[in-house]
């Protein structure tokens, strides 16, 4: 382990260097730095427009945020964003080497193609544009994020009750386009994707599911979309947690993988033997680009378990690096929750 640590900590010291061709993607170590990325989110409506309490108490308990249960159960009209705490985070976050920033931005920017989407308050491109310069000002890569997942589009407003119709494929193009134009071509764009099952919406007054072909039909567009614009597509890995012969005959090698696991990883000095945990080593072994996902949303160990794990199992050309995502809003009452966060992503890789 301590080869495999010291080699990840030289990685830290390289210089990022990528290609923005048309589906080329970076295969050698030499050429890039390990990923240290932070999860943060513009807009926070992921969620159903109704949700009913008995699901908040049952889901959030966070003692640096019992405001969630004021509003997390409703979507939101307005902007759920505060830009005092958000450039302290960043600021936070560069001052530790954090190099990588996700972004969800979903309906918190007005869209030039689809200004219908955004909330009140929402974001002009160009003021987005700014931000984005102050963040790499700083030594910090901005990344976009938009979730396609049924479980996680309300943000899409009425678009995400028109899930595989000519005017769905429309409009996700749209915005595929314009956020990349956005960034100026970001080398990532982050599709989520993850929890479209049943289980994760039942408590929802308006389900959608897609499966079996349709899902793949629905993530290749998304895929395709992105490529065309020499744009690598990073996505949430969890449908292969039910799904795993299809997921590795069908999943193009040209897609960035997040697997997430947020409890223990160890538990008597021994990996747990969970499908999570396991999707892991299954990835490596068939031969996926990765950068694993931790978070302390219910313990402050996953980071540092999830980095000593998968820096074990995982070849470094294929380790891209680690993301950390607290899943919390950016709120003044949810800053010591996200400060807590980065100091543990800092920690984890030293």
């Amino acid at each position: 382990m301590t080869d495999r640590r010291n080699f990840i900590k030289q990685l830290l010291s390289l210089t990022i260097g990528y290609s923005l061709s048309r589906n080329v993607f970076p295969k050698s170590v030499a050429n890039r730095r390990l990923i240290s990325a932070y999860l943060l989110h513009l807009s926070y409506n992921m969620w159903e427009d109704f949700t009913p309490l008995e699901y908040i108490n049952d889901n959030y308990d966070c003692d640096s945020c019992q405001e969630i249960r004021k509003w997390a159960h409703v979507l939101r009209r307005k902007l759920t964003f505060d830009e005092r705490t958000f450039d302290i985070l960043i600021e936070e976050m560069s001052a530790v080497g954090i190099n990588m920033l996700v972004l969800d931005l979903g309906d918190a920017v007005k869209y030039h193609t689809h200004p219908e989407i955004a909330v009140e308050g929402a974001w002009s491109p160009a003021r987005l544009r700014e931000k984005l310069k102050k963040i790499r000002s700083v030594g910090i890569e901005p990344i976009p994020k938009l979730n396609f997942a049924t479980t996680h589009d309300i943000w899409m407003k009425d678009y995400s009750k028109m899930v595989s119709t000519d005017i769905y494929y429309g409009v996700c193009k749209d915005l595929i386009n314009e956020v990349i134009d956005i960034f100026d071509t970001p080398r990532f764009f982050h599709i989520g994707m993850d929890e479209e099952t049943y289980q994760h919406q039942r408590k929802y007054e308006y389900v959608v599911v897609r499966q079996n072909d349709l899902w793949w039909k629905d993530l290749l567009f998304y895929i395709k979309e992105v490529e065309s614009r020499g744009v690598r597509p990073w996505m949430w890995s969890d449908y292969a947690w039910s799904n795993p012969e299809l997921f590795f005959e069908k999943m193009p090698k040209s897609v960035l993988q997040s697997n997430w696991h947020y409890g223990n990883i160890y538990e008597n000095n021994k990996v747990v033997d969970e499908r999570p945990v396991n999707l892991y080593m299954d990835l490596e072994e068939n031969g996926f680009d990765q950068i694993p996902t931790g978070s302390n949303y219910s313990t402050d160990t996953n980071m540092r378990q999830t980095v000593e794990h998968c820096s074990e199992i995982i070849h470094p050309s294929r380790l891209y690096g680690f993301l950390i995502a607290p899943w919390r809003p950016t709120l003044p009452q949810c800053i010591d929750k996200h400060k807590s966060a980065i100091s543990q992503l800092h920690k984890a890789l030293l």
